[in-house]
């Protein structure tokens, strides 16, 4: 029996802006997945198509056991952590020797084939190395890691990633003039953000900027917006939609003796508040009681 966990993520800085090969940042965040593998003659079928993806991937069968501190389709990455950790379970549980960056790819491989064509390879690198991560195109760079203080608020809206990155290509193709300079800004911020990320008040406007272009391309939701406005309101240096959009979860840069007064204005607009930091370990084995 093997048990590993995985790590969720937040997109600091640049979504839907990278699909365009434009840069963003992610930051791999406390809350994880775990997953327990068991070989067994009779494995109990799991009500997910990433771990019967990652069983198929891997040409073995077992049981399979999830808990998981992160709710699907909020935006924070859950099916990445999913597949990590159950790829680094089955890995460890039948000796089969991948590295990481290995298990990274397979667990790409899984989304893009159960999300049919568009997963981002950012989510699960990020949930397999942890830390903060600078995408650009195809390639990948971890930066030093910083202590940012994170509120995450859970809308409790669900939504889908394919719709609302078909929906801003759409966009791009209709009203090209329109989009395109949206997406350049985007990315202009994100490196903005780079040169300011050991200071949370810029940082914090480089939040309000890009959450402001994330609104312009039609990726925004009443319910993020009432979220955004309660954290910004009680003393957060930005704040900002993280990930998809249309739903899903917004992220808070605070200062440390402001988290509990962003999480509780966050609670009573009716989302779900988790204050967390990085994570710096990514993938991990945990014990087996």
């Amino acid at each position: 029996m093997a048990t590993w966990s995985a790590p969720g993520k937040v997109f600091l800085f640049g979504e839907h802006a990278v699909v365009y090969g434009k840069p963003g940042v992610a930051m791999a965040i406390k809350p994880r997945v775990f997953v327990t593998v068991r070989k067994s003659k009779n494995p109990t079928h799991a009500k997910s198509p990433y771990i019967d993806e990652c069983f198929k991937a891997m040409g073995v069968r077992g049981s399979v056991y999830v808990h998981s501190q992160l709710q699907s389709s909020s935006g924070l990455g859950s099916s990445a952590a999913v597949t990590v950790a159950t790829l680094c379970a089955i890995n460890d549980e039948y000796n089969l020797g991948h590295s990481r960056d290995a298990i990274a790819d397979i667990a790409f491989n899984i989304e893009k084939k159960v999300q049919r064509g568009r997963a981002s390879p950012t989510d699960t690198y990020v949930s397999a190395t942890g830390g903060l991560v600078l995408i650009t195109g195809s390639s990948k760079r971890r930066l030093p890691p910083q202590n940012l203080q994170l509120v995450v608020g859970n809308t409790l809206v669900s939504h889908s990633t394919s719709k609302m990155v078909e929906m801003v290509g759409a966009q791009r193709k209709r009203h090209p003039d329109i989009i395109n300079p949206i997406l350049d800004a985007i990315g202009a911020v994100t490196m903005t953000a780079l040169h300011n990320i050991s200071n949370p008040k810029e940082l914090g406007r480089c939040m309000d900027i890009n959450h402001a272009l994330l609104e312009a391309l039609g990726v925004g939701h009443p319910a993020s917006s009432r979220l955004i406005l309660a954290a910004r309101t009680t003393g957060a240096y930005g704040a900002k939609i993280t990930g998809a959009g249309g739903g899903g979860s917004i992220i808070a840069l605070c200062p440390r003796r402001a988290k509990s007064r962003v999480a509780g204005a966050i609670e009573s607009c009716e989302g779900r508040a988790i204050i967390t930091s990085i994570d710096t370990e990514g993938a991990r084995r945990e014990k087996n009681d």
